[in-house]
């Protein structure tokens, strides 16, 4: 590489960077880690999700009926259409108006925890990936100091300032990369809390529905 071109890849790279780098404010000073432009809510209010019976007295420490568990893991799962769920709710909140009760209680209260801990995790991970994107972002801004220092020296070794150039564009190239997917993540907080206000309407209207006579 020239050292004309090698000037201009570090110009681009440095350009590329100072873009990609600028420094952002969090929307909120106690969550410095989390890029999302949606404000982080550490967990699902259930007010927001459930106008139902209180599930205050649901324990869920103790072990869930067989077939209560096996409902809970297909609804949570985003690939079993909400049209699917609702058959599926609908045919397991049944039974007598206590009966109904106590199975979209403890329903409910099954697909909350296990949504909530799905979100809390999702949320950690986002943060951890903005901690790395930070960390690559001073490493880049390091070698680009450093390319700088090269450049700026009479006798530079061209065969160095070309690895740190190319080393530099990929790193930035890396990280925009990674920087593209973040706008994605952000949107799956939102998703898992849209499915269980979904499952938890679905859950109300099996509820509320008219049992059959006998």
């Amino acid at each position: 590489m020239s050292r004309s071109a090698s000037y201009f890849c570090c110009w681009v790279a440095m350009a590329m960077f100072a873009c990609l780098t600028r420094p952002a404010v969090a929307l909120d000073p106690r969550y410095p880690d989390w890029p999302c432009q949606q404000l982080k809510v550490p967990g699902i209010s259930i007010a927001s999700v459930w106008s139902g019976p209180s599930i205050d007295t649901i324990d869920n420490t103790k072990p869930a009926d067989p077939r209560e568990a096996d409902l809970v893991l297909r609804l949570v799962a985003r690939r079993t259409p909400m049209e699917d769920a609702r058959k599926l709710i609908d045919d397991y909140v049944t039974g007598t108006a206590e009966e109904k009760q106590q199975k979209a209680k403890t329903l409910f209260a099954a697909l909350y925890s296990t949504l909530n801990a799905q979100r809390d995790q999702v949320m950690s991970g986002i943060e951890r990936f903005s901690r790395k994107q930070k960390s690559m972002a001073e490493e880049i801004r390091a070698n680009a100091q450093k390319m700088r220092e090269l450049q700026d020296q009479p006798n530079a070794d061209p065969a160095q300032n070309d690895a740190l150039a190319n080393q530099l564009s990929w790193q930035t190239r890396i990280f925009e990369d990674r920087r593209k997917t973040t706008a994605y993540m952000c949107d799956v907080p939102v998703l898992i809390e849209k499915r269980l206000f979904d499952l938890a309407s679905a859950i109300q209207n099996a509820l509320n529905a008219d049992t059959p006579a006998k």
